[in-house]
């Protein structure tokens, strides 16, 4: 995979789009920070690629929170039904 800097943008433009369209992908980095990923689209294919990387967003959210909810642990079946039944009591105060 290629790298470019912010800079390299400002001083040799050509450089970084011919690279871009030799490998079709490419980082982009600031203070040696990777800060984004250009891609290289093909015609027609704008919508599916970038529903796909949406996805790929989402799917990488969930595992964060899987893994956040691994290190604080689970809560029980019964630690779960008990939290429930206490929203429900809550709400069912609030109504009367």
């Amino acid at each position: 995979m290629n790298f470019a800097t912010v800079r390299d943008f400002r001083t040799s433009t050509r450089s970084v789009w011919d690279k871009l369209n030799e490998s079709g992908e490419m980082v982009v980095t600031n203070n040696g920070k990777p800060i984004a990923l250009m891609l290289n689209i093909a015609d027609g294919e704008f919508g599916e690629l970038s529903q796909a990387i949406r996805q790929a967003k989402a799917m990488l959210s969930i595992n964060r929170m899987r893994a956040i909810a691994a290190e604080s642990g689970y809560m029980s079946d019964e630690e779960i039904e008990a939290e429930i039944r206490a929203a429900r009591h809550e709400l069912n105060d609030s109504r009367v």
